[in-house]
């Protein structure tokens, strides 16, 4: 019984996380995990400024449907 509750738990977290990963709910915690692993001298943003800066990124480039 035990086992199988650690095993869904498990996958619920995994689930849990993929949902996030796709929705881009995790953006800024996959940044911070890429920041971390860079050697450099560039500083880390703030959540809201990583917000903003994404929102800068995707709307400053012409996007036509049509």
């Amino acid at each position: 019984m035990r086992k199988a509750a650690k095993r869904t738990k498990r996958f619920l977290r995994r689930f849990w996380r993929g949902l996030r990963e796709w929705c881009g709910d995790a953006a800024y915690e996959s940044y911070l995990r890429s920041t971390a692993r860079q050697i450099g001298s560039c500083r880390t943003l703030s959540q809201t400024e990583f917000y903003v800066d994404q929102l800068n990124r995707r709307y400053s480039r012409p996007n036509r449907c049509c």
